[in-house]
């Protein structure tokens, strides 16, 4: 997640239809309210007030610790803190715009001065007060030094104090579109990490689609310059928000995106291969779903790594997914003369949301730690290859009931973003799972949204997920260990799911294990 689009994806509508930076983009209004920092007084307290007086002297010293303004390594961003709020900005060579979180201290910091704050959301249009969907919470690290962590993201990041706010941050900010070209040019210049990659040499953009930018070009043509600079990439972490109809996201080409009529046929043709007599039960408004199969098979679809809950609050989400873990990995499917003999885990159509939500689900599937993988953020605006250090995001199993045994992940091009993640983060199980179906869609960052002085939004991937070995996955996605068709055409007409079956009968011990690339 970014900071200003804290899920990755909040789209309205079936699970099934809800593909990260693929579907109608929808946009997170962050609200705040501020407050002054009343100090509380400490009269009559001298240094012999005992623990409790002494711990309450200190608040205020742990508060101001925290005010200023930092710059945070990655993510070209600015973080202010003034007494009780929070604001980020948005920062490039040419540029400094108000960012789109604004959040307020919950309370005052503990004891080691970590400061939590909440970050009021709401979907555009949605009726109701506003929630807190995820809190930040930033911690002091050592002289001019701080780290912010968000709840529904994994990692923290690292801020370094700067004495103020440059200038720019102050002026309004030009809508001429040659101001706005400028700034989204840059935005990418500094940040995305797979130009390379890519073979898109971006100095050459700008020489190409600069001039064809005046001051009187129209809303219609800028989108369409804009739109022209980025499809190249083939990426769905990136978007652009134009208003008036005026969208566009980002795709690996080839890949198709399914429709009410698709999503309703797969499901039949899931449930047919699933066999006579078998029951799916749902949980997460309809987004998780479990069924024992013959055999002491386990078959666990996951369609979202999002709003689990009406609510849409991140706590919410956790509450939801730990319930249905804790319904479909009892002790009796995970130890004993009943337990599963293996796990069909099926992602071919996950629109991805949290990260730390993929890795409550891993916690649930090990019986010892290991290495998820590792996370960075590119960290310099004219050197790509220039990234923070590393990030380890382990896997720790879960208190209770764990399962250990064999694991088949199902895979394809609709596999996306967090689906990725968590993909990745059960590579490092023992023993291995094995992945079956088509290469995942190909993009693992979190979204770094941004606003355009004319008010557009855009967004645009900037980190990269490393496995043990350094290696990343962007672009071509996780391939699979056997190959078979994902929900063709050929497959649904005939409502035949090969991936599925595959599984089942890798599991069962009726086909050879496939050697992982």
């Amino acid at each position: 997640m970014s900071l200003a689009d804290r899920r990755r994806s909040r789209s309205p509508g079936p699970a099934p239809l809800l593909l990260t930076g693929m579907t109608v983009l929808t946009v997170l209004t962050a609200l705040a309210t501020t407050a002054a920092c009343t100090a509380p007084s400490t009269a009559g307290r001298g240094a012999d007030a005992g623990p409790r007086g002494r711990a309450a002297a200190a608040r205020p010293a742990a508060a101001g610790a925290l005010e200023g303004v930092w710059r945070m390594d990655g993510y070209g961003t600015l973080v202010a803190i003034k007494g009780r709020s929070l604001r980020t900005y948005e920062a490039t060579a040419v540029s400094c715009l108000p960012g789109g979180v604004t959040g307020t201290r919950a309370g005052a910091p503990d004891a080691h001065g970590r400061s939590r704050f909440t970050v009021p959301q709401g979907l555009e249009g949605q009726e109701g007060a506003p929630f807190d969907a995820a809190p930040l919470t930033v911690s002091p690290s050592g002289p001019g030094r701080a780290g912010l962590a968000i709840a529904d993201n994994v990692g923290r990041r690292t801020l370094h104090r700067i004495g103020a706010l440059p200038a720019r941050c102050a002026e309004r900010p030009s809508r001429d579109p040659r101001a706005v070209f400028d700034v989204f040019w840059r935005t990418y210049a500094e940040n995305y990490p797979f130009f390379r990659a890519k073979k898109i040499d971006w100095t050459a953009v700008r020489e190409r689609y600069r001039p064809r930018i005046t001051a009187k070009t129209t809303d219609d043509e800028l989108f369409a310059v804009l739109r022209a600079m980025i499809e190249p990439l083939h990426d769905a972490h990136t978007h652009i928000a134009a208003g008036r109809g005026r969208h566009y996201a980002g795709k690996r080409p080839g890949t198709v995106l399914p429709t009410p009529e698709s999503a309703a046929r797969t499901d039949r043709a899931i449930a047919a291969n699933l066999g006579p007599g078998v029951t799916q039960r749902h949980w997460a408004q309809g987004k998780l779903s479990y069924a024992d199969l013959p055999g002491r098979i386990g078959y666990f679809r996951i369609t979202q790594f999002a709003d689990y809950t009406e609510k849409g609050d991140y706590a919410g989400d956790v509450a939801a997914l730990d319930r249905a873990l804790d319904s479909v990995f009892t002790r009796a499917r995970t130890q004993g003369p009943a337990a599963l003999r293996g796990l069909v885990t099926d992602l071919r159509l996950n629109g991805g949301g949290a990260d730390p939500l993929g890795l409550r689900i891993a916690s649930r599937l090990t019986g010892r730690p290991y290495l998820a993988y590792a996370k960075r953020a590119r960290n310099h605006p004219s050197a790509p290859e220039k990234f923070t250090r590393p990030q380890p995001i382990r896997i720790h199993p879960y208190r209770g009931p764990v399962y250990t045994g064999p694991v088949t992940v199902l895979t394809g091009p609709l596999t996306i973003s967090a689906g990725e993640t968590f993909t990745q983060s059960v590579m490092g199980r023992a023993p291995a799972p094995t992945r079956i179906g088509q290469p995942t869609q190909g993009v693992f960052s979190d979204v770094l949204d941004r606003t355009l002085p004319n008010g557009w939004t855009f967004g645009l991937p900037n980190e990269e997920f490393l496995t043990a070995d350094g290696r990343t996955f962007d672009g071509p996605g996780i391939p699979p260990a056997i190959r078979t068709p994902v929900f063709s055409d050929k497959e649904l007409d005939a409502r035949r799911d090969s991936a599925l079956t595959r599984a089942r009968a890798l599991l069962n011990g009726r086909a050879p294990k496939a050697v992982r690339p």
